[in-house]
């Protein structure tokens, strides 16, 4: 048969600063995973945001240029300079 080896049953442990230091540090680095979670979900509600910006430009564009046909606007004082088309040149 063969032998068996017991081990000994012995507490090993790090001491109280050690251990108070380390779930300190994890502590804050659960904290600042969840801040980075939550300012990606601030992050993709902001792309989101830009994508609807973006597509209400790009219709109101589409409106405008339907009125008065291509053109370049003043964003200053909304003057603007039509853009010369093929058949115009």
């Amino acid at each position: 048969m063969s032998k068996v080896k017991k081990m000994k049953s012995e507490n090993l442990s790090i001491s109280k600063e050690q251990l108070e230091k380390v779930q300190t540090l994890q502590a804050d680095l659960q904290k600042f995973c969840a801040h980075i979670g939550g300012l990606e979900v601030q992050k993709a509600k902001a792309i989101y945001q830009i994508n609807m910006l973006e597509k209400e430009m790009e219709d109101f564009k589409k409106s405008i240029e339907d009125e008065y046909g291509p053109i370049n606007i003043n964003l200053t004082d909304g003057t603007y300079e039509v853009i010369p088309t093929d058949k115009e040149k």
